[in-house]
């Protein structure tokens, strides 16, 4: 009865700091975001892509209120998050975008600047560092990803394809509707924005995965782990180079995560161990947990 209740204790404690986490990540997004709307892009009539660019074309062509706008373009668009990405990611949604809407309605941004390139530049930035906090906090305000996973699993497009599409025609529309020097402009926003928002959510530190296959895999082990102070993950393989019937030689391999700035110093290390070390690099979006960060070598 004991570990049940320290159990649920535990359960409860984790569930309640992975909510407060969540609820701070979506407001900090709303805040930058409805900065980076009123402080910018909003006063010199500039526009983005996805269901916010809508937002802005249609706000700035009609009068109407961008709040308003942003409520009502976004709902259509999380319908379909109920189906694709669960019940809490579209309430959570619907609640950021409610909260953008108040935040652009009742804060009273200051303007900031009034040249173009400082608005496409650093307007994107902030709007793109709203989007991705958001994220991280496990919702959108910008609905536009939402519909294209559910188009991808009907078309042979990928989500990323939906996304262009999408957006080049909210650009041609922009320019047809505004001027091609907003569309151009407009374009500038949606690269600043979108490589904000994959800095926000993959994180500044980005991570590569190491995977190293060689004979001399114990000395590189003791390497990482001793003089760079990195956690390993050590696989059983074999090699695959021998015909049928042949016993294939036993090797270890090493796996680590280290980050983009520790690459170069890595594979001088294992060149100096085994200069014939086949090393392959990969990509990493995030991680969580093990001993990925340098730890002390004393200890």
């Amino acid at each position: 009865m004991t570990d049940k209740l320290n159990n649920n204790s535990g359960s409860f404690k984790i569930n309640l700091t992975h909510t407060i986490k969540d609820i701070v990540f979506i407001s900090l997004g709303i805040v930058s975001a409805g900065f980076g709307l009123k402080g910018f892009l909003l006063p010199n009539s500039f526009i983005d892509g996805g269901a916010m660019g809508i937002s802005l074309l249609i706000a700035e062509t009609s009068g109407w209120s961008l709040s308003i706008l942003i409520i009502a373009v976004n709902i259509p668009f999380l319908i379909f998050g109920f189906s694709q990405v669960g019940n809490s990611f579209a309430i959570k949604s619907i609640l950021a975008i409610i909260g953008l809407a108040l935040i652009v309605h009742l804060v009273p941004y200051p303007i900031i600047t009034s040249d173009k390139l400082l608005v496409a530049v650093f307007g994107g930035f902030f709007l793109g560092a709203g989007i991705g906090l958001a994220i991280r906090g496990g919702s959108v305000i910008d609905g536009t990803e939402v519909v294209a996973i559910y188009l991808s699993k009907k078309t042979g497009l990928t989500i990323g394809d939906i996304i262009l599409i999408f957006n080049i025609i909210i650009f041609l529309v922009g320019g047809y509707i505004l001027s091609i020097e907003i569309a151009l402009y407009a374009i500038l926003t949606y690269m600043v924005a979108s490589r904000t928002i994959d800095y926000f959510i993959e994180g500044i530190e980005e991570y590569t995965g190491i995977t190293i296959i060689s004979d001399y895999s114990e000395e590189i082990r003791l390497m990482i782990t001793e003089k760079l102070g990195r956690g390993v993950t050590v696989y059983a393989g074999k090699g695959g180079y021998g015909k049928r019937g042949s016993h294939l030689k036993s090797v270890d391999i090493v796996y680590t995560v280290t980050t983009r700035l520790e690459i170069s110093k890595l594979k001088n290390e294992i060149a100096i161990i085994d200069t014939n070390a086949f090393i392959i690099m990969n990509s990493i979006k995030d991680t969580k947990g093990g001993m990925i960060k340098k730890r002390p070598l004393g200890h």
